[in-house]
This record gives structure tokens, sequence and C-alpha cells, in this order.
């Protein structure tokens, strides 16, 4: 398993009983979990400080209750800085458990010592981009969202990022890169984070289980000569790492280089175990 372990801004206190105690700065949120299936006891002091607490209805879908939180705050992860409010089922406009891939992802620009340019699909509020931003890549940032790309430059500004090479596009993932084809265009890296189910600007409809494969096959035909690297996250319970692997080894058979795939997790520190949460597939240069 691949661990973010390197947060200063954010802690995983505890779970238990299908909820997540976290910390965001100085924020104490508390959000259901559906890996947490553990009835556990309830030591921490701080579940009993809560700022946030997201309720979820046994109808789908679920609504927050405020005690202290203002309606955005930041944290930082390194150099990298990030506006946060909560929103819609859950969310805080960051996932934390993916800076693991964040760090390898400058780790692999890094390296190269030589210009790359990465593409990010599903792009959300810029993780991803930032760290590639930060460690000197040329980006293209994609998403269907319209706010979600504003909420990302708004990131990429508190980051002191503002003037970094990110082309900003909203827009259908597997219209984009086929377009992309028909240009001849090509890219050192691809990161895509897809959803489970979505839509695109014009309602295009993004069922994972279909699509998921063919925009890899897509994106392998808009890959330079000499690719660096191809990331797949996923939050989706059949894609786990053995698929996700297989399908990295059956589109990049043609270049030179390894698969590993792992869950990703978090530290929780009243515990000292890890909360899995997801799964990644990493393609790298041999």
């Amino acid at each position: 398993m691949w661990i973010a372990d390197n947060w200063k801004d954010y802690e995983a206190i505890d779970c238990s009983c299908g909820e997540k105690l976290e910390r965001w700065g100085r924020y104490i949120l508390l959000r259901p979990d559906p890996q947490v299936i553990w009835n556990t006891k309830k030591a921490d002091k701080r579940w009993q400080k809560l700022n946030a607490h997201y309720h979820r209805s046994a109808k789908g879908g679920g609504e927050w209750e405020f005690f202290d939180l203002p309606q955005q705050w930041s944290i930082r992860y390194g150099a990298l800085t990030f506006h946060l409010k909560p929103f819609s089922f859950k969310h805080t406009g960051l996932f934390p458990e993916q800076a693991v891939n964040w760090d390898w992802i400058a780790h692999q620009i890094q390296r190269s010592k030589r210009p790359v340019r990465v593409l990010n699909l599903f792009a959300y509020t810029g993780g991803a981009t930032l760290a590639a931003a930060q460690a000197g890549a040329e980006l293209t940032h994609v998403d269907a969202s319209k706010g979600m790309v504003t909420w990302a430059k708004e990131n990429a500004a508190a980051s002191g990022l503002s003037d970094a090479p990110i082309r900003w596009l909203v827009d259908d993932c597997m219209k984009f890169v086929e377009r992309e084809m028909r240009r001849q265009k090509a890219y050192d890296a691809i990161i895509m984070d897809p959803p489970s189910y979505g839509r695109g600007p014009k309602g295009e409809i993004w069922k994972i289980e279909d699509a998921i494969f063919p925009l890899i096959q897509a994106c392998t035909k808009i890959l330079s000569k000499e690719p660096l690297f191809f990331l797949i996250n996923s939050y989706t319970t059949g894609l786990q790492p053995a698929v996700l692997a297989y399908m990295l080894n059956t589109a990049m058979k043609k270049y030179n280089g390894i698969v590993d795939a792992q869950e990703i997790g978090l530290p929780v520190s009243s515990s000292g175990l890890i909360l899995p949460c997801g799964a990644s597939g990493r393609w790298e240069r041999g």
C-alpha cells in the first residue's frame, strides 16, 4: 500500500461506526466512510469537539451540520496551498490520500531532467496539476465541471503558480483526447482520476466500467515517443489494483516500462493503522 504520511495540515484522527474523524488545518470534521465497518471505542476527545459533521441520509446523499466552520479555509502541503470548503456529498475539495501520488509525480518529473508535458484528466481541484507544475512541468488540466476548474485556478494562485504553464480546459475528457489525436498532439505523461459515474459539460454520460479502457487506449495514442509516466486513480469498488495493473500492462506493452498498482491509504493517528482510500496504478518508464 502507498501511504500519504507526509501531511502536517491534515490528520486522520480516528475512524469508527462508519465515520472518519479528521483534522483539516485547525478544524475537526466528521464524515461518513463506507470502508469503516468496525465499531471501536471513540477515546479521542475531538469526537466531541467538531466543527462540522456530514450526516448521511438513509435515502441517499445527506447534509452538513455546522458548529463553527468558515465558508472557506486553506491548508498547505509542502509548497502547495489548497482552498477548502464543505460542499456536495461530504466533500471538501481535496482527497488527502492523493498526496502520495503528488510526491511520486513530482519525483518522476524532477528526475527526468527534461521538459515534460503532462495531461491531467478529470483533474478536479488541481492537486496533481499543481504538484506537476511545481516540479517544472507544462500542464493541460481538463475537467467537465467549470466550477472545479475555477477552484483549481484559485488553488494555483494561492500556491504561487498563477504564471505556471498550465492550460485550463472545461471539456469532456474522452472528446478532448479524440481531438488531440486528430491534432497529433503528444504528452510525456498522463494522469487520470475518473469518477464511477458522471456527465460531461454537454450532458455526455460517463460510466467507468464501459469507458475506462477505451479512454486508456485512446490516451496511448497521444503519448510522446518516450513517455515518462501514466497514472490512474480509482475509487470504484470493481477497479482493484490488479485490474488497474492489467489495463496498464495491456495498453502500454509497446513501451519499455514498469507497472505497479497498490491501494492508497492514510495513517490513522489514534490507532497507528492505515485506512484504505482507493487504489492507484502507475506505469513509469523503465
